[in-house]
């Protein structure tokens, strides 16, 4: 088998009771923990092993860098025929496949097995901060694009990235190159970045900040999504501030390109389970997911016309050429 481990900063931890036996499925959270990516590969990871998918408990290795780059090329370098693995991956991730931003690797080399779950863009700053709605924020950045800085856990020119750059286009900034935006390894550095007052805002996924908004540290501008969330229901959308923006992150898993169709179709399988389960359905209602399931066959396809939709939208915003 070969090396499991580069030699990065990576931090693992068992989900469930017990050690681990050699041949024990991962899962590599291409972020540090507290994440959307880490949030994905150990709720998953944990039902699978309750609900009995799995039979032993899921390792999940956090692995940051690139924006998921690094443990994207990981996996095709050095895991390629690996069917214990798992990676989690979203929207993030089929974003910076369509700008060409892993150093021309292409989502063609890995296998998308399936998403079960869409984290709903939100737009966040500390609660302190003198913004009170989106409208603020946005009026502010047009006053003066130098004023705010957004963090997000999506490398320059990745999903969060885009997030406030179409909010912006629809509040009137005509120079979107503009914006003042830092890409960190992760919504958990994005989310510390903002309370820290380091950053005005935080543009990134409702579960990355469920936790901050119970302790009170953030105040939620808006969901983008076409209504209120449930569970959420005060968080008010930037559609109905007047911003037509709606902007979800599916939350899901790919996997190595050379396993066989049994290993995708059993992973495929795994995921179905867990997307049924009464587990499953608890925790996107405490973490803001709304439903969204496409496993197997289906789920590549839609990973294949979405990046050709996310590469299009990328220039017509002017982040690629």
């Amino acid at each position: 088998m070969k090396p499991r481990f580069l030699k990065v900063m990576i931090t693992s931890a068992v989900l469930g009771f017990g050690a681990t036996g050699a041949m024990a499925a991962e899962c590599v959270a291409p972020a540090n923990p507290g994440g959307g990516w880490d949030f994905t590969c150990r709720q998953i990871g944990k039902i699978m092993f309750d609900i009995g998918a799995v039979d032993k408990p899921v390792q999940v290795t956090n692995m940051a860098g690139g924006g998921g780059g690094l443990a994207f090329n990981h996996v095709v370098a050095e895991r390629n025929e690996d069917a214990d693995l798992i990676v989690a991956a979203s929207t993030a991730t089929s974003t910076r496949l369509a700008q060409n931003a892993y150093a021309g690797m292409t989502a063609d080399q890995v296998r998308f097995v399936g998403a079960i779950g869409i984290d709903p863009g939100v737009i966040v700053v500390a609660a302190d901060s003198p913004h009170k709605n989106l409208a603020d924020l946005l009026n502010a950045v047009v006053a003066d694009p130098k004023s705010v800085t957004f963090a997000g856990g999506s490398a320059v020119g990745g999903f969060d990235h885009m997030k406030p750059l179409m909010l912006l286009q629809r509040a009137g900034l005509t120079d979107i190159t503009k914006v003042k935006y830092i890409g960190l390894d992760g919504g958990g550095d994005a989310i510390t970045q903002t309370i820290g007052g380091f950053t005005q805002a935080m543009t990134g996924d409702m579960s990355e900040i469920v936790g901050f908004l119970k302790a009170g540290d953030i105040r939620v501008l808006a969901v983008l999504t076409d209504e209120r969330v449930a569970g959420f229901e005060d968080i008010p959308t930037a559609v109905e501030q007047g911003f037509d923006v709606v902007a979800g992150n599916w939350r899901g898993l790919y996997i190595p390109r050379g396993v066989s169709d049994e290993t995708f179709d059993m992973w495929a399988g795994r995921l179905q389970k867990v997307a049924d389960s009464d587990e499953w359905k608890e925790a996107m209602a405490a973490n803001g997911l709304a439903p969204f399931t496409k496993v197997g066959d289906e789920f590549q396809g839609y990973i294949d016309n979405l990046i050709v939709e996310i590469r299009q939208m990328s220039k017509d915003i002017g982040v690629i050429q």
